[in-house]
Order: C-alpha cells, then sequence, then structure tokens
C-alpha cells in the first residue's frame, strides 16, 4: 500500500497535473492542518471504505485540503480521473437526482451541505461540515474552484443523441461497466425513461471490433430475429431485460431493453441509431 503524502498549501503548488485547492477561493478562509494527497489503495483509508466506486471511474489522484473560516469547516478535493468522459461520470453517478443542475463546468450541482462539479478530466467536491443550508457559499466556492480548472466544459457529446422526452434523471449516463448487465457491452452510456425502458450507446474501437461485439451480445439470448436496423441487428425477449432491440452503426452498438409489449423496438432502435455521427 502505498503511504499517504501529507504537504502544506505550498507544497500543493509543486503537484504536477492537477488544479490545486487552496483556501485562497474566497476571502478570510484559512487552511487546517496539512494538504491531502491520495493515490492508488490509499484512497480506501480516506472515504472510509467507499473509494470503489472512484476507481470504476478510472480514477488516477486526489489532492485535498480542509478550509476554516469563523466557526465553518469545509473539505476540498480535487480528483484528478482518467478522462473528461470519465469525470463527467463520477459527477452523474453522485448527483442528487431531486436537485437541480447547476451550469458551472460540465456538469455542477449545490445541495445544502455538499458541491460537486465535473470539469475536463476533474471532479471536484466541496463538503461543508455545517449541518445548515450552505447553499450559497458552496455555490461561490464551487464557481471560484471551477474556475481554476482549464479544459473541456461541455458534457459529453453521447449525452445529447438520447431522446429527451420522458428521460429519468441522472440519466443518461456514463455505465463504466457491463451496461446492461451484459459483459460484452464494457463501457457505455444509457438513458432510463418512465415506462421503465432502457436506451444505451456504447462505442467500441472500430467497426470491425462493434461486429464481433453485436455477435457475442447476440449469443446472450437463446432465441432471437433478425431485424433491419443501422448496419445489423436483431430483436429478442428476455427474463430480466423483457423485449429489446440491439443494433449495430459503425463502431457503435445500440438498442433499448425493457420495452413495453406495444412498443416497435427495431423503430425506437433505428431512431436512437440515426441520431449518432
Amino acid at each position: 500500500m502505498k503511504l499517504l503524502l501529507l504537504f502544506t498549501a505550498a507544497g500543493l503548488a509543486l503537484a504536477a497535473g492537477a488544479p490545486l485547492p487552496d483556501c485562497s477561493l474566497a476571502p478570510g478562509w484559512e487552511q487546517k492542518g496539512p494538504g491531502r494527497m491520495y493515490e492508488g489503495d490509499n484512497l480506501f483509508e480516506y472515504m472510509d471504505g467507499n473509494s470503489e466506486g472512484y476507481f470504476i471511474y478510472g480514477f488516477v489522484k486526489m489532492n485535498g485540503v480542509t478550509c476554516v473560516k469563523g466557526g465553518e469547516t469545509i473539505h476540498i478535493d480535487v480528483s484528478e480521473m482518467a478522462d473528461p468522459e470519465s469525470a463527467y461520470g463520477m459527477f452523474s453517478a453522485n448527483r442528487d437526482p431531486g436537485a437541480k443542475p447547476e451550469a458551472i463546468g460540465m456538469g455542477g450541482q449545490i445541495v445544502p451541505r455538499k458541491a460537486i462539479v465535473a470539469k475536463d478530466k476533474y471532479y471536484l467536491e466541496i463538503a461543508a461540515e455545517a449541518d445548515k443550508d450552505n447553499t450559497a457559499m458552496l455555490r461561490e466556492l464551487a464557481k471560484a474552484l471551477a474556475d481554476r480548472v482549464s479544459g473541456e466544459t461541455k458534457p459529453p457529446a453521447t449525452i445529447g443523441w438520447f431522446p429527451k422526452e420522458g428521460v429519468v434523471a441522472p440519466t443518461p449516463r456514463l455505465i463504466p461497466q457491463s451496461v446492461l448487465g451484459i459483459g460484452a457491452l464494457k463501457r457505455g452510456y444509457m438513458a432510463q425513461y418512465e415506462n421503465q425502458s432502457k436506451a444505451f450507446i456504447v462505442k467500441e474501437t472500430s467497426s470491425e471490433a462493434a461486429v464481433a461485439v453485436l455477435a457475442k451480445v447476440r449469443t446472450r439470448f437463446p432465441v432471437s430475429a433478425d431485424a433491419k436496423i443501422g448496419d445489423a441487428g436483431f430483436t429478442a425477449s428476455d427474463k430480466y431485460l423483457g423485449k429489446l432491440a440491439v443494433a449495430r452503426k459503425g463502431p457503435y452498438i445500440v438498442g433499448y431493453a425493457n420495452l413495453p409489449d406495444t412498443a416497435d423496438a427495431p423503430g425506437l432502435t433505428a431512431a436512437l441509431a440515426s441520431r449518432l455521427p
């Protein structure tokens, strides 16, 4: 297990590759104790065992600092993820579906005791200790922290390819492994709809790779039928995924599952495929 590295705010300025959390985001805040840096397994210690969610989204490292002002205490953590897509996926997985989004970075959300933001390949968190509505304070700090991060400010383009009508928040979102519980669909996006159906988009490394994946997915369903969708497709019915359709368009695998019996599975999937580049 790697050793936990402790360093001061001055030392943070020497940490390469990540934006630097410190207590100068707003006037009056001062650092309490040493800074924090976590890489690899030692994140487990800081998260009280809840680090797995970070690693499935490509966690690289975290820099953090605790700040105080009067009787207030906040904890600022900046996690570097594998890429902007992973950072946005981490944000989507942790946002509160009942709270409004904030136009900060690629996406942000402020709730009474916590602010989360995704910007470029960074996932930003600010937590307030006080058990009260800290929304205004957290919003100010979150905007200031995001301003220190350069890079991508738009959500992944794939999010916009899903039909918006009837979608259930916080989807669409990145599923980092086994989309729909199917191992062959290793990583992709899924949207949940009010009628309980699920739409998904998975991008493979090439059209040839997608051909192989589609064939492998089809073996998951003993009874299926060819469907003229995109470059190739099929329909099937499953005990757990209900009525479904799956298709390939270039390097993409797309489809719907858990559709109502009256739904036009091939038609919906063809419409989804038509939204792709």
